[in-house]
């Protein structure tokens, strides 16, 4: 829910608050019945969708482990300096190199630091981030599940630089898109790829970025990134080549929380690569059990 929304409408059902952050974006009601689109079926995965696999995607430590579990022979995983919930526990402590500090449970908030930390500044800085709710806002069920804290772990790249992001759509344990993000921290371009390199005629909305040659390792690029998604019927893996080696990112299952304005065409190609499991596309009550996350950990 953006911040403009009035308080009343906090007492409204999640799925009502979905529907109306749903048109606010995309300028129209998600249906009512069989979704066919990309972003409808996202909607119909954040309104619907409580299956314990989903529900530590979101955990970022939860991240780490799970990458470790399932491509540890093709990826490195950014090691974690700390973690916990109070940066004070950092004081006198010298991180080794480039450092990120980032929320656990939340997204779009990263600080950038070397060496040992300033921890009156942290705590000025990551003021309110522990206790955020950002499921409250965002609908996105799996962040609920997700351990409230903040964690200091490796930067990869080089000082000062953001390495280019590798965000790979994978649909039913098979990588069929691969989109190239480049300029996050100005000009956030992006260029897509089918799983052959044969470029895509759009950009997810976003500039164009420069056009990629096939990278000599895509096919570990795909390896790994179906590793990380297999059991699950359409995962996003972030991933980055740094330093003659691929890096673990994050795992999306809601990628652009569902309310990203792709392209038309871009919007229905996706979904046709993507089945709803029957027990998702179907209406049912919101109970309490519906409601629990499930265990601390992916499925292995």
């Amino acid at each position: 829910m953006s911040e403009s929304a009035p308080a009343w409408s906090r007492v409204l059902p999640s799925s009502l608050r979905r529907a109306r952050l749903y048109r606010q974006h995309h300028g129209r009601l998600p249906p009512w019945g069989e979704p066919r689109t990309f972003t409808e079926k996202l909607q119909r995965r954040i309104t619907r969708d409580r299956r314990p696999l989903l529900a530590p995607t979101c955990d970022k430590l939860a991240m780490k482990e799970h990458f470790a579990r399932r491509a540890p022979d093709l990826l490195r995983v950014p090691r974690t300096y700390w973690s916990g919930t109070d940066v004070a526990e950092l004081a006198g402590v010298d991180l080794p190199g480039p450092w990120v500090l980032k929320p656990n449970h939340s997204c779009r908030r990263v600080l950038v630091g070397e060496g040992r930390p300033d921890v009156a500044d942290l705590a000025a800085r990551t003021a309110g981030w522990v206790a955020e709710r950002y499921w409250r806002d965002s609908e996105e069920w799996a962040y609920r599940c997700a351990r409230p804290g903040l964690l200091v772990e490796e930067h990869v790249g080089e000082p000062g630089e953001v390495p280019t992001d590798l965000k790979v759509l994978v649909f039913h344990g098979v990588p069929r898109v691969v989109g190239v993000h480049t300029g996050r921290r100005d000009v956030h371009r992006a260029r897509l790829y089918t799983a052959g390199w044969e470029p895509l005629p759009w950009t997810w909305g976003y500039p164009p970025g420069p056009d990629v040659p096939r990278p000599a390792w895509l096919p570990e690029l795909l390896e790994a990134a179906a590793a990380a998604a297999a059991g699950f019927d359409m995962l996003r893996v972030d991933l980055y080549r740094h330093d003659g080696r691929l890096w673990a990112g994050e795992l999306t299952p809601y990628p652009g929380a569902g309310l990203s304005r792709l392209e038309p065409g871009l919007d229905a190609w996706l979904g046709t690569w993507w089945t709803l499991p029957a027990e998702v596309d179907r209406p049912r009550w919101r109970t309490a059990a519906a409601r629990r996350c499930g265990g601390p950990h992916p499925p292995g």
